[in-house]
Formats: structure tokens, C-alpha cells, sequence
């Protein structure tokens, strides 16, 4: 059994976390700074400059198929990268990518949205969320009516990750209110200037998603994407596609935290001593260190399955679990062991405090991926221990 990168995967990861330590971490105290203002940590003019810096060495659409211009990674490199960027908290993502789900696009569609969101000139995001139906994504209201050929859409959604920023929605609505969730759901391409409206909600973190109003807003039958009553079987591909790299992201966050707390405790001084000599102390690095490989293994094997093309869905449940609830663990003693620095906004302990708080809510929460694992291994769908087969 090799545990060892390959050639290719250690020359990725070195490339991205040089690219991270040159190109993002400098920007770390302006964007705190901005975002203790209110502002945005990155313009949008300058995460495309980043992302075009990026592409300029091959970077572009890492996930993308090659044959629309990306470079296709596999799952196990995606997940190596995202843990690289996850070591800052600089907010970049690679240009060149497209929601997994517009691949079942029509040739006209493609190039309508496909196309130019991979290229940069359009922005998507995902709506199936709405103030009802948050992990009971089955309980969605917004309904689409038919009226000739074109389909009026009423309803809303709520916490949509790029929801203020997009020209155009993904979004979910009731066909077949008989059918529901099983065969009565339809997914929709609407333009932002068919009407619909959004607005942003304010959270503890950086993150700010949106509420998306619809009010009557008429689409033509041109505009469902898939097929018509298919919709809830694209949201779950969507939802489950890249599960592992919310974890996986979290591994860079608690490499460099960790790394934090080492440095700290090893110059901080408490009664003549420095608190790298206090038992209290080891025993926080011990567990973080002991956790963080943990998670680790635990995200690469997931991504590894994704890559094998067989179901990995109870490893990705309990890759997002386990890297939800430890994050959140990890984060907590590293404020700890910086004391009352740890909760100021000069460190950016506290802000990663906030960030990774929502690994345990967004894309499933903890107790949807409890209630995922505990059923398949009731079941009998996974065996205890069957993870080598």
C-alpha cells in the first residue's frame, strides 16, 4: 500500500501552494482590513487578475474537461489543491469552472451559459434552498405554472452562495405538485433580467449569500435544463458531486492554524515559562495534530472513490462530519492558545473561527450526514470495516 504523491500530484500541490504563499498570503492584512470595514476582501477585478495570473501557468478550470478548455484533474489533485488554498484566507477560487450540472445543457444552452461561464463572462449560482426546505430539500414551495409555452416561476430561495452576483440562476421549482420530489421537480436557466430579484442576508462570517425573490417571473420552455419533472435528481448530483472538498479545504485552514499555535506557544511566556512547556498546552497540539491526519485521510479517500467511480457518498458524509466538527474544535484551541489575542480581528484566528463554522451547516449539516451514515450502515448498505473491501 503507497501512500506517496505521484510526480504529477506533488508538482500540482507545489505549484499552488507557491502560488498561495507568493500571491495570496501578502494580501492577507488588506483584506482583513476591508473586511473589518464592511468591504469586500477581494474586488472582483482583482480576483480576476489572480485567476488570470493563475491561468497564465495552466491553472484554468481545474475540473473542467479538457475538451472544454480545462485541465480535468482528478478528484485526489482537486482535493490536494483545495487544501492548499485552504491555508489562507484570502478568497480565491480558480477561474474556468461551471456547476457540474450544466454539462446536461442542450448544444443551444451550452453556448448560451456553459461556454461563457467557464470563460468568465457569465456567473451562475445554484438555487433549491428556500426558508422551509434547507436540509428537507424534498419540501421545496416554488412553483413553476405552465401558461402556453413558457412557464411563470413564484416563490423563494434563500441562502444562495453567489445569488448577488450571478446573471443567471439555476433554480428549482415544483412542476407537478402530485409528483413533488419524485418526478415533479424542474430545473430552470433564468436570466436576471427575467425578472427575479436578490438580496443579501448578513452573516457572522465573510460569506454572503442571497434571497432570491420570484414573482411571476415567465420563462419560456426553451429555459428547462435536463428534462421537464428531472430536476430533483440534478439537485442531488449537484449537491453531492464535490462534498469531500469543503473538508478538503479545511485541512489547509487547520495546517496553518496549527502551525500558529506551535509558533505561539513556543514564544509566548507565562510565570517565567514558555506555555509550550505547560501540559495543557501539548495536549491541544496533540489532539490537533493527531485530528488534522485524520481528516486527511479521510478526505483523500472520498476523493479517491469519486476518481474510482464507485459510490462515495457514505465517504464523503463522513469526511464532511468529521472535518466539520474538528475544524471547529481545532480553530477553538487555537484561540484558546492565543488567549485574549485569539478573539481580536488583528489575528485572523477569530475570522477563521467564523469561516469554518459553516462546514457544519452548508451542503449538509452535521445531522444530515449523521443521519446518512447511521442509515447506511443499518442498513446494510456499508459494512463496519469494509472500507479496504
Amino acid at each position: 500500500m503507497d501512500f506517496s504523491l505521484s510526480v504529477e500530484e506533488r508538482e500540482v500541490r507545489d505549484w499552488v501552494r507557491t502560488f498561495v504563499q507568493r500571491d495570496l498570503m501578502p494580501r492577507e492584512q488588506e483584506v482583513l482590513r476591508r473586511e473589518r470595514a464592511g468591504q469586500p476582501g477581494l474586488t472582483s477585478d482583482e480576483l480576476r487578475e489572480l485567476q488570470l495570473k493563475a491561468k497564465e501557468s495552466g491553472f484554468w478550470g481545474v475540473q473542467t474537461p479538457e475538451e472544454y478548455g480545462g485541465m480535468g484533474l482528478s478528484a485526489v489533485m482537486t482535493a490536494l489543491l483545495e487544501a492548499e488554498l485552504g491555508r489562507t484566507f484570502v478568497p480565491f477560487r480558480f477561474g474556468g469552472a461551471a456547476d457540474n450540472i450544466l454539462y446536461y445543457a442542450n448544444d443551444e444552452q451550452k453556448e448560451r451559459y456553459l461556454l461563457p461561464t467557464i470563460s468568465g463572462e457569465r456567473k451562475s449560482c445554484f438555487a433549491i434552498t428556500e426558508p422551509g426546505a434547507g436540509s428537507d430539500a424534498k419540501a421545496i414551495r416554488t412553483s413553476a405554472r405552465k401558461d402556453g409555452t413558457d412557464w411563470v416561476i413564484n416563490g423563494e430561495k434563500t441562502f444562495i452562495t453567489g445569488g448577488n452576483e450571478a446573471d443567471f440562476v439555476m433554480v428549482f421549482a415544483i412542476t407537478d405538485p402530485e409528483k413533488g420530489a419524485n418526478g415533479g421537480v424542474t430545473c430552470f436557466l433564468v436570466d436576471r433580467d427575467a425578472g427575479w430579484k436578490s438580496e443579501y442576508i448578513d452573516t457572522m462570517g465573510e460569506w454572503g449569500p442571497a434571497a432570491l425573490v420570484f414573482e411571476d417571473v415567465r420563462v419560456p420552455e426553451t429555459q428547462i435544463l435536463g428534462e421537464l419533472g428531472h430536476g430533483f435528481d440534478l439537485a442531488m448530483q449537484w449537491i453531492g458531486a464535490g462534498r469531500y472538498l469543503l473538508p478538503a479545504r479545511a485541512i489547509g485552514s487547520c495546517e496553518r492554524l496549527i502551525s500558529m499555535a506551535i509558533e505561539h506557544a513556543n514564544t509566548r511566556e507565562t510565570f517565567g515559562q514558555k506555555i509550550a512547556e505547560r501540559q495543557a498546552i501539548q495536549w491541544m497540539i496533540a489532539d490537533s495534530g493527531t485530528e488534522l491526519e485524520a481528516l486527511r485521510w479521510l478526505v483523500l479517500h472520498a476523493a479517491w472513490q469519486v476518481d474510482q467511480k464507485v459510490d462515495s457518498r457514505h465517504a464523503q458524509s463522513m469526511a464532511k462530519l468529521y472535518g466539520g466538527v474538528k475544524a471547529n474544535e481545532i480553530v477553538d484551541r487555537v484561540l484558546q492558545i492565543h488567549g485574549g489575542m485569539g478573539y481580536t480581528r488583528e489575528l485572523p484566528v477569530e475570522r477563521w473561527y467564523r469561516e469554518l463554522r459553516l462546514l457544519r451547516i452548508y451542503e449538509g449539516t452535521d445531522e444530515i450526514q449523521r443521519r446518512t451514515i447511521a442509515r447506511n450502515l443499518l442498513k446494510g448498505h456499508v459494512k463496519v470495516g469494509g472500507t479496504l473491501g
